[in-house]
C-alpha cells in the first residue's frame, strides 16, 4: 500500500483514502459530513457514523478513486460498472469509471489530466484551477453506433509527450450526461491545447508538451 493511502476502520468495513488521487471534488464531506469531517482533530473518517450501505453509496461517487473500501462483513466488494464511462468535467479532468488498466495501474476510478499542468500524470492532482485551464464540459455529439458490449477492460496508454491512447469500450459522456461518442478506440488531449477537445489534434508535436 503506498505511503499516502490512509486507513480507517469500522465495524463493517475499512475506508482508504489516497491522498494523491484526490481532485476535491467534496462529494465526500457534502454528501457525508458526519463521516467525512475534513477540519476534525484526529482522525477525519469515521466510517461507523453511516451505516455501511450509505458509505458505499458516497464513496462511489468519488470520481477520482482517491477513495476506496473494503467490506468486512462478507457483502460484495466494489466491481466494474455495466458500462463503462468517462465524463468531461468543465474546466477540468476527465472522469473515467470502467475495469481500468492505466499503465501498471489496476483500478475502477480514476481522473485524469487534459489541462498539461498536473504534477502526477496522467492524474490530475487539481492544477487546472490554478493554470486557468479553460474547456467545454459539452463538447458535441457525434454521430454513433451503439456498441454491441458496453463494459469490458479499459487500457488506457499515456504516448510519451502526447495523447491518452485508450481501447475497449467507452461511451464519452458530458458534464450534464449527455452522450457525446460510443468508442473502442481513441485519443484525448493531454497538453491542454487540442482544438478539438476532450480529442486530440497532434497540438502537443507543436507546444513542446512533455509527459512520460
Amino acid at each position: 500500500m503506498s505511503a499516502k493511502v490512509q486507513e480507517y476502520s469500522g465495524g463493517k468495513l475499512v475506508v482508504r483514502f489516497d491522498a494523491g488521487k484526490c481532485i476535491h471534488s467534496r462529494n465526500c464531506v457534502l454528501g457525508r459530513p458526519e463521516v467525512f469531517q475534513a477540519a476534525a482533530p484526529g482522525a477525519w473518517i469515521k466510517p461507523d457514523n453511516a451505516t455501511a450501505e450509505q458509505l458505499v453509496m458516497t464513496v462511489l461517487a468519488c470520481p477520482s478513486g482517491a477513495l476506496t473500501w473494503e467490506r468486512l462483513d462478507g457483502a460484495a466488494q466494489e466491481a466494474p460498472p455495466p458500462i463503462n464511462v468517462l465524463r468531461v468535467r468543465e474546466n477540468g479532468p476527465l472522469a473515467l469509471h470502467a475495469d481500468l488498466r492505466i499503465g501498471q495501474d489496476t483500478r475502477l476510478r480514476a481522473t485524469l489530466c487534459r489541462c498539461g499542468a498536473s504534477k502526477n500524470k496522467p492524474y490530475c492532482d487539481g492544477s487546472h484551477g490554478a493554470a486557468g485551464f479553460v474547456a467545454t464540459g459539452e463538447p458535441p455529439t457525434q454521430d454513433s453506433a451503439p456498441l454491441a458490449l458496453r463494459n469490458g477492460t479499459l487500457t488506457v496508454t499515456p504516448i510519451k509527450n502526447g495523447p491518452l491512447k485508450i481501447t475497449g469500450n467507452l461511451e464519452l459522456v458530458s458534464g450534464t450526461g449527455r452522450a457525446i461518442n460510443r468508442l473502442q478506440e481513441t485519443w484525448l488531449c493531454r497538453c491542454g491545447e487540442s482544438k478539438n477537445k476532450p480529442y486530440c489534434d497532434g497540438t502537443h508535436k507543436k507546444n513542446g508538451f512533455s509527459a512520460p
